[in-house]
């Protein structure tokens, strides 16, 4: 290749320091290459077109490094490619594109460039030595240790030399930890295998199959999450590699990600869209993940009872993979919950915090279903277990200081006892108590003295029972553990609490909120 790369300067093959001859004859240029020994001959027109050819080439490649020098790699990139096109036989040309191919992290492409450069100049440490480093990153150990035995038989330079044999050392150790990693393989030794795995891909980083082999063990171990992060690099560095992209989404399957799983067998199918096993776990998971997004449709429109029946039909539909029954009970606990049925809430909920006492989800739904139920002290306890997981919830925080209002308000005086009616019933029921309660304990009723005034202090509360849960307003300052009739709670301190006396009610129609009763009472 000695007299086909050319200087743009004098068009004559590049020999050094020493001057080249020309003699000039009717139809042919004669370069005479002293270290050749001979006379090589060019027809003038091809001469005049290739001086122009290789004035194109220098000013690419120089304009390359500078670019390269100025970190401006993809400009760097295009002059160098140009260069390649317009010589195809520059091996300074291939080797500058491979040096920018590196810098931007594309050693797959830098590979055929090296190699390139080495054909067209055999002696060309530098690059040999380049590739022998890519090579044992792949993990192609064979072929980086012959690179680094011919560099040591080139004549390298000291530098290049120190080079060849850490490296070759280095493959030789990698060499007999693979040998260890798969005998460990073989005999059901996954940690020792892993082990191993480890050591050699610190130095082979782009070794695929090593990869897919520490991610099997992975996958034995109980380790899935750590077996996909070795897949998802082994999908990058094999080409239509649908194995890989196959085995994350089951991985991912079986973690209860739905969407990620689905995700993950898409790409499968864009590589070969007949890949039986691939469409068959497609079909299951679309199928799944259609359930699921359906339901949680009808939980963001409120449609508790409907999104209940969704998330059974998702445990019918994949009764194998534990984390979809956790997951769908987590969410029809939760729609027990804001629907208002404490019972089967709590039910669910404890379900759910068997198989896994620390679900941050199940404890606050349970907690505001225990709300409902009044039973404040299991409240508490509910969103304390759940703070400790998530101190920064507002949500956690929010509802412990409102079950401990609730707590404190149940020791004074609860306006849902007093009428006997759940803290979720609706208006209709709390009239209904009010009025049976009213005839019950009006102090007409009553003829003895001490009888009378209890049936006063009783009347006043069934009264005020009313007033507060009648009101949106003021139940929902009660439901928040404040008493809207409490002088201290609206205040800050002082005044009775039951601060209406039985003559504030003195005429008043327990009645008079419709209906077809029609009293008069009539006092002393």
């Amino acid at each position: 290749m000695r007299g086909k790369h050319r200087s743009a300067a004098s068009c004559t093959p590049p020999i050094g320091d020493v001057p080249a001859t020309k003699v000039h004859a009717p139809d042919w240029n004669r370069t005479w290459d002293p270290s050749a020994r001979r006379p090589t001959l060019y027809p003038l027109s091809q001469t005049g077109a290739e001086c122009g050819v290789n004035a194109d080439v220098e000013k690419h490649l120089e304009l390359g490094k500078k670019l390269l020098a100025a970190g401006q790699l993809a400009d760097a990139l295009s002059q160098f490619h140009a260069a390649v096109d317009g010589d195809p036989d520059n091996y300074v040309a291939y080797y500058r594109r491979a040096t920018a191919f590196l810098a931007m992290g594309k050693s797959k492409a830098a590979l055929p460039d090296l190699t390139k450069v080495i054909e067209l100049k055999m002696d060309f440490t530098a690059a040999r030595l380049q590739r022998g480093h890519l090579l044992l990153k792949q993990g192609k150990l064979d072929e980086a240790e012959d690179d680094f035995k011919k560099v040591l038989k080139s004549n390298p330079s000291e530098n290049e030399e120190k080079e060849a044999q850490s490296q070759l050392i280095k493959s030789d150790e990698m060499q007999r930890l693979r040998s260890q990693a798969l005998d460990a393989f073989e005999n059901s030794d996954y940690i020792g295998a892993i082990t191993s795995l480890d050591k050699i891909l610190e130095v082979c980083v782009w070794d695929a199959d090593l990869r897919e082999l520490r991610a099997e063990c992975f996958i034995k171990e109980g380790e899935p999450r750590k077996a996909i992060s070795d897949l998802k690099a082994a999908s990058k560095l094999k080409n239509d590699n649908t194995e890989a992209f196959y085995k994350i989404s089951t991985l991912y399957y079986q973690l209860g990600d739905h969407e990620l799983s689905l995700s993950e067998v898409r790409e499968c199918l864009k590589l070969d869209q007949d890949h039986k096993r691939c469409f068959a776990h497609y079909k299951q998971v679309k199928k799944l993940n259609k359930l699921i997004e359906s339901a949680e449709e009808l939980i963001r429109d409120g449609r508790y009872t409907d999104a209940t029946s969704k998330y059974e039909s998702v445990m019918k539909t994949e009764p194998s993979v534990s984390e979809y029954t956790i997951r769908s009970k987590e969410r029809i606990c939760h729609c027990f919950s804001k629907d208002e049925k404490p019972v089967e809430a709590i039910r669910v909920c404890s379900e759910v915090l068997q198989m896994e006492p620390d679900n941050v989800n199940a404890l606050k739904d349970r907690a505001e279903a225990y709300l409902i139920e009044e039973m404040y002290d299991e409240a508490i306890q509910d969103y304390e277990t759940a703070q400790e997981h998530n101190e920064n919830d507002q949500q956690i925080r929010e509802g412990l200081e409102k079950a401990q209002r609730l707590l404190k308000q149940s020791q004074k005086r609860d306006y849902y006892k007093i009428l006997g009616v759940k803290r979720n019933a609706k208006k209709q029921e709390i009239i209904k108590a009010y009025r049976k309660l009213a005839m019950q304990w009006h102090p007409d009723n009553f003829q003895n003295e001490e009888e009378k005034k209890k049936a006063e202090k009783k009347f006043i509360d069934i009264a005020a029972a009313k007033e507060v849960l009648s009101d949106p307003e003021m139940r929902k300052k009660f439901d928040d553990g404040e008493d809207p009739l409490d002088a201290e709670s609206q205040q800050g301190g002082g005044g009775n609490p039951f601060h209406r006396s039985w003559n504030s009610w003195q005429g008043f129609n327990p009645f008079s909120s419709g209906g077809p009763f029609r009293f008069k009472f009539h006092f002393n």
